[in-house]
């Protein structure tokens, strides 16, 4: 029996295609597209007839991401998300608010297989990847629970975004289509932990999203240490990737590095980080930009990992400066709520388990 359509993840020509085959007009396409993407359940679509929604469940499910769990921060409004997908499973996102706008950080598997150090979401692999529709559900969802209007994407939750490439490509094109989300590609940011076939691919889309390298090691023994994807593809393999990627969409990469206490925080890595960096993206004929976005990081339990000091950060941050890297210190958002992604769904998961 062939598996039943998911309608949030199809586009308006499969859409079309779709009422087509079940001797329904093409047109109703566009009315089905753009109060699907509203958050409108089928019962809330009045100008789609029962009878043709008896058609479309006979090859197609509609559902978006349940609120299991849902956190507010004190502190600053920071709102994060348990949500539970139809199998059960969950996934965490973050709703961020800016002095430009509503940001929303989203998940893209269920759990993840890069097994990096110091992360949370990593702990216990990978279950599986969401799809297209689940990836839009939280987007949708989270605008439909606070109200708000979401302008940006992270996908930096849980999961390694190019490890799960086809569906989310898709879900950029949708989410960024004029008659859905509509949230431009510029303020969609990416990150990856550094899949070197992916980077090629993803150039290749030319899509203009910000894209951020989880790079967190200026040597390989170090990033070996915190980061196995290190060991498929090393620090220059992947540098020459993020040059290619440069020449090919002319799109300034970010660089994200977690300064952990005693391990990779002092002067002297942050020398090396800016030699790297200057010497594998940077000649005398392409001063390529680059910024280094410097992320204390989050503690963990099972990795015993501590948080640089406020100096320690400061003075690294002045150091990449010096040696002209352009170089922040994000800001820590929903510090009372534990809103970075993983620990929510971990915690859940350590319920679950005691139940049983």
């Amino acid at each position: 029996m062939e598996e039943k359509k998911e309608l949030l993840s199809l586009d308006k020509e499969e859409l079309g295609a779709l009422l087509q085959s079940l001797g329904e007009p093409r047109y109703r396409a566009g009315q089905l597209f753009s109060q699907l993407h509203a958050g409108r359940m089928p019962e809330e679509i009045t100008n789609i007839g029962k009878k043709t929604w008896e058609k479309l469940y006979t090859v197609s499910t509609h559902s978006l991401p349940r609120v299991r769990k849902k956190l507010v921060s004190a502190l600053d409004g920071t709102v994060k998300y348990l949500f539970e997908l139809s199998d059960g499973q969950c996934v965490e996102s973050v709703v961020m608010h800016y002095e430009h706008g509503t940001t929303i950080c989203i998940s893209s598997q269920v759990g993840c297989a890069m097994g990096c150090k110091f992360c949370a979401s990593t702990i216990g692999g990978r279950v599986r990847n969401l799809t297209v529709s689940e990836l839009l559900g939280q987007v949708i969802a989270a605008a439909k629970d606070s109200g708000e209007r979401i302008g940006g994407i992270v996908m930096m939750g849980i999961g390694e975004p190019l490890d799960n490439f086809d569906n989310v490509i898709k879900f950029l094109r949708l989410v960024n289509h004029a008659e859905g989300q509509n949230i431009g590609y510029r303020h969609i940011s990416l990150s990856t932990c550094g899949l070197v076939p992916q980077i090629d691919r993803l150039a290749e889309y030319d899509l203009p999203i910000t894209l951020s390298i989880s790079l967190h090691a200026a040597d390989d023994e170090t990033r070996n240490g915190i980061m196995p994807i290190n060991r498929r593809y090393p620090i220059a393999e992947l540098l020459a990737a993020c040059r290619r990627y440069y020449q090919k969409t002319g799109r300034r990469l970010s660089f994200e590095y977690t300064l952990i206490a005693g391990k990779n925080d002092s002067p002297d890595a942050a020398k090396r980080l800016a030699v790297l960096l200057n010497r594998s993206l940077r000649t005398r004929t392409e001063t390529m930009p680059i910024h280094v976005n410097l992320i204390p990081v989050n503690e963990v339990e099972e990795s015993g990992f501590q948080r640089a000091g406020k100096q320690a950060v400061s003075r690294f941050a002045a150091v990449l400066e010096e040696n002209g890297i352009r170089a922040t210190v994000r800001r820590r958002l929903g510090a009372d709520i534990n809103a970075s992604c993983g620990q929510l769904r971990r915690a859940e998961c350590k319920v679950e388990q005691n139940k049983q």
